[in-house]
């Protein structure tokens, strides 16, 4: 009986990346429906254990699931992003601001090391793992914010960013480009000793560059002609 449940585990974990990484790919669209039986042929495989995959992914926000509908690829729901985008440029801008101060030579190094590996993975792209370094590059660049409650606020802010969708670039892939560029910038700014304000601007306009193209490509995916700004007026852009 064990072997039987480990085997459904195994096939289950099998089943939940490989629906995942078709998601993350874009290869499976949002409102995508997912036929829990072509999964399982497709896998050589029961339902059973691509039903469990499917309430993981359902619970980590990826898929919804409606009584006699059936599963799909979750929509983004764009006032939710946009809000927390433009929220977390304000919080991550200013976190960024307050720690250049304190950033010492090594980890100066340690990020631009970081966006170095996002730059050598442009000619072969992989959104996830591109993700996952962006993440981590300014992490470098915001954990010595000496503000515990600026820092929390970012920390939530990436954490509901995460629910909402894993990933922006794996939708707007070209944006990973001058993400990269925005990214040396920064670090050139913070070297140089810049005022705090031009750092945080500089922060706050890269996280909502992003903002701006995930929402245009969303609209323009989903055929929508009426773009609602959900940039900042304060800034008059």
């Amino acid at each position: 009986m064990s072997d039987t449940l480990a085997r459904e585990g195994s096939k289950s974990e099998q089943a939940y990346a490989w629906v995942r990484s078709r998601i993350i790919s874009r290869a499976f669209v949002p409102g995508y429906r997912l036929v829990l039986g072509a999964i399982a042929g497709e896998l050589d495989m029961s339902v059973v254990p691509v039903r469990e995959a499917i309430r993981r992914l359902e619970a980590e926000g990826l898929v919804t699931f409606e009584r006699n509908v059936g599963a799909h690829v979750a929509l983004v729901d764009e006032s939710e992003y946009a809000h927390t985008m433009q929220t977390l440029g304000l919080v991550e801008g200013a976190a960024t601001s307050m720690s250049a101060p304190l950033i010492d030579a090594d980890a100066l190094d340690r990020a631009e090391a970081i966006n170095e590996r996002m730059r050598l993975l442009l000619g072969h792209f992989d959104a996830h793992m591109f993700t996952r370094l962006n993440q981590e590059f300014h992490s470098v660049l915001y954990e010595p914010c000496p503000n515990p409650h600026i820092l929390d606020l970012v920390h939530r802010g990436w954490s509901r960013l995460a629910g909402i969708r894993d990933t922006s670039f794996a939708f707007v892939p070209g944006r990973a480009h001058d993400s990269v560029d925005e990214h040396q910038q920064i670090l050139e700014l913070i070297r140089s000793g810049a005022a705090p304000l031009e750092i945080e601007l500089a922060a706050r306009e890269h996280r909502w560059r992003t903002m701006d193209a995930f929402l245009a490509a969303h609209h323009a995916h989903h055929g929508d002609a009426h773009h609602d700004d959900a940039r900042h007026s304060e800034e008059g852009r």
